[in-house]
């Protein structure tokens, strides 16, 4: 009766459309045209004939009036065509249209009804369409471990936000190492109307660790099956995806079906578009059992509080203890125990249409799920090939996935107006601290830039290193951007020890630099090198912001503070971590300084050792860093007195004196008011010595500085005079915050500085 009362309706609708619009149209524009026999103009702007400015119509208002006809006629076509396919339907539309090639496969499903926006409702009085309200909070679960599974999430996430009206509630089930890394890069995120709640995946463990699971995703592809106990105990619904899933549509869409759950309906998914439990994809291939063609978990709808009350919990184990007996392990994870489920009680399904789940493995029948591209709403990339994938149309979804994973993620940080969120401490503060800055001030855009928090997605890549039990690990610490991507292979091969790096990427360099190191022989041999993505915003280089990222995230108990374009003498490593024994680095603040040179030859046969380099040096092949635009910032190394030095000796700190050092992980971070060019080490050196820092000199150690042309940044400082003067007021406030913060011996540093 729902159908036919609303086919009814529509025919009514659409019949007094045809027969009204085209009728009310021409009177208005010809009949309307005429007042007491004269013509009248269509725009209250026009003059009118009583006007001095009167002019008869011109040829642009004729081809305007012939613009406008033209489409309503158009108007009028469409609603004929829609009359007709109304007429056509007749009252059997509520059997769902059969024709569509998707629908073949649904089941339970209504296609029909999805395609028609199930999210905007039905307000007439033949019934009510389920709705999704404006502010309902929307939950996703996902199962995530490992670093290469952090990265699929983001992308995942990022589809889902491109798309999305509603406010959400992410339940990610993480170990401990997608949780630092996910945990880090929402809290940078900051996106409006969006929670995360973490789930520690390894207390799952014991849970499943019992089912031998052949699958690639391991231990963690099992987790699904747990989720009614994982979750809160209140949340009553939620929808569940795999990693490599990619939205073509809004969520809300999928969150609405749950309205069209019936009986004893608990969880909605699509139907498998492999023949992998047809069995007959190999000789003697014995599939666990499944209802048809069985179902795919990729995407699922979980009605949490039903599955509670029949007792979810026992009847998977059950079921899977039972077909265990047979078939010894799983070869799909969780499907392979869902389906086994579903075949004993299949009145627990309810069957989506198959566009919310488009299978892109090889072999599937996923190109029946669509016949256009607004047919599509979820793609699962759900083969171990991924978009290696073959599909006729593979280089579409390609791209689509592509686009999502190259977006700026910064501009997913949309307002969803008119609902409220909750409050983020976080982000008051920083409008806070926002609101406290002169907006007039001429430095404004410096200061803003100490404020500004950056998304950061921690150990882009695989890393794995357990740090000397010794204590006497040195991690090599740098920052660089796009354009110093060359120098990386480089230090691995001079610095054997763990690297941490911050790199400063967008989104799309984000993904160059994933495919340049994948294709790098030394890069992929090495998983003691830690990349950090720090991702751009603002029109300043944040240097010391990258300096503190890469800090942070070392594991070993010493770091060498370097840049990305110096490269380290051979053996360094080594020598650095007899050295902390040797000065007692552990018990005292000392800072050990390497001798900082520079070429400017970019092809250059590196020294050997000292006796080779002091050579290059009297050949006027290397010099001294800096030494012909700023000897300030090295001279009080003395570099004479190293020539000829065989131990370790000390020296004083004087203005300007910037550098490279062996701390402690605990030292001081780098100030981040100084961004771009200048004073950024600077300023760190003097923090270094106001905490009573010894400055010790190793006599056997050195770097090389390898040419490069000049950051944009220099090149601002060097052009823009308003750039210098900031610099310097920075500086001086800088400077009056060490007075304040460590008394009457600051003030050597203000005494330093006026007389340098």
């Amino acid at each position: 009766m729902l159908g036919i009362c609303r086919g009814r309706r529509k025919f009514l609708a659409a019949s007094l459309t045809v027969l009204f619009v085209p009728a009310i149209t021409w009177i208005y524009l010809f009949a309307g045209s005429f007042e007491d026999g004269k013509p009248v103009s269509l725009s209250p702007l026009e003059p009118q004939p009583h006007s001095p400015r009167y002019t008869a119509p011109s040829q642009r208002e004729r081809e305007s009036l012939e613009v406008r006809v033209r489409e309503v006629e158009e108007e009028n076509r469409a609603l004929r065509q829609q009359l007709s396919l109304a007429q056509g339907r007749g009252p059997a539309h509520h059997r769902g249209n059969r024709s569509r090639t998707y629908s073949m496969e649904e089941g339970t499903g209504d296609s029909e009804s999805l395609r028609a926006g199930i999210v905007a409702g039905n307000s007439s009085e033949c019934g009510q369409q389920p709705a999704v309200e404006k502010c309902e909070t929307i939950h996703v679960a996902i199962v995530c471990a490992g670093y290469n599974a952090s990265r699929d999430v983001v992308t995942l996430v990022k589809s889902v936000l491109f798309h999305r009206r509603n406010p959400l509630h992410f339940h990610l089930i993480a170990d401990a190492i997608a949780k630092q890394i996910l945990a880090t890069l929402f809290q940078t995120w900051m996106v409006p109307a969006v929670r995360i709640d973490f789930y520690d995946a390894d207390e799952l463990k014991s849970e499943v660790s019992w089912i031998p699971n052949k699958h690639y995703s391991g231990i963690y592809g099992l987790m699904k099956l747990v989720l009614t106990k994982t979750l809160p105990s209140n949340l009553e619904r939620v929808i569940v995806l795999d990693t490599d899933i990619t939205f073509a549509t809004d969520i809300a869409e999928l969150w609405a079906v749950f309205h069209k759950f019936k009986g004893q309906q608990v969880l909605g998914l699509v139907e498998n578009q492999s023949d992998w439990y047809l069995g007959n994809l190999w000789k003697n291939h014995r599939p666990w059992p499944a209802l048809g063609r069985g179902y795919n978990t990729g995407v699922i709808l979980l009605l949490l509080d039903k599955l509670r009350k029949m007792k979810w919990e026992q009847m998977w184990r059950l079921t899977a203890e039972r077909e265990l007996m047979s078939m010894l392990s799983t070869s799909l994870a969780d499907q392979d125990i869902f389906n086994a489920v579903i075949k004993q009680n299949p009145f627990l399904v309810y069957q989506l249409p198959c566009f919310w789940n488009v299978q892109l493995s090889d072999h599937t029948r996923s190109e029946q799920c669509y016949r256009d591209v607004s047919d599509l709403k979820v793609i699962h990339w759900n083969s171990p090939k991924k978009l290696r994938v073959k599909n006729k149309h593979v280089e579409f979804f390609r791209n689509l996935y592509l686009t999502f994973l190259e977006y700026d993620g910064n501009l997913l940080r949309r307002e969803l107006f008119g609902c409220p969120s909750e409050a983020d401490i976080n982000s008051e503060n920083l409008q806070k601290q926002l609101s406290e800055l002169d907006e007039d001030d001429l430095c404004y855009e410096f200061r803003r830039e100490r404020f500004t928090v950056h998304r950061t997605h921690l150990y882009f890549l695989h890393y794995e290193y357990e740090p000397a039990s010794d204590n006497t690990d040195v991690t090599l610490v740098a920052q660089l951007s796009m354009d110093r991507l060359q120098m990386l292979e480089a230090i691995c091969k001079h610095w054997e020890g763990p690297i941490s790096l911050a790199l400063y990427l967008s989104d799309a360099e984000a993904q160059q630099f994933l495919r340049y190191a994948q294709g790098s022989e030394v890069l992929m041999s090495r998983h003691n090198v830690g990349y950090h993505i720090v991702y751009k915003e603002g029109q300043f280089y944040p240097v010391n912001l990258l300096r503190n990222v890469a800090m942070k995230h070392i594991s070993t108990p010493y770091m060498f503070l370097s840049d990305i374009d110096f490269l380290p003498m051979y053996g360094l490593y080594e020598y650095l971590r007899k050295s902390v024994i040797q000065l007692d680095l552990a018990n005292t603040k000392k800072a050990l300084i390497v001798p900082a040179f520079e070429t400017l030859r970019y092809r250059l046969s590196f020294p050997k050792s000292k006796a080779e380099l002091l050579s290059m040096l009297d050949m006027g092949t290397l010099f001294t860093f800096r030494y012909h635009v700023w000897t300030k910032g090295h001279a009080p190394t003395n570099f004479a007195k190293w020539r000829t030095a065989t131990t370790p000796y000390r020296v004083e700190w004087e203005a300007d004196f910037e550098p490279y050092v062996v701390v402690r992980k605990d030292c001081p971070e780098y100030d981040r008011r100084f961004v771009g060019f200048g004073w950024n080490k600077v300023a760190h050196i003097m923090e270094l010595d106001a905490q009573e820092y010894e400055f010790t000199v190793l006599p056997n150690a050195y770097m090389i500085h390898m040419p490069h042309a000049p950051s944009f940044d220099i090149t601002k400082f060097r052009s823009n005079k308003q750039y210098r003067i900031c610099l310097k007021t920075l500086k001086e406030e800088f400077q009056q915050d060490m007075s304040r913060h460590y008394g009457f011996a600051a003030l050597k540093y203000l005494t330093a500085e006026n007389n340098s």
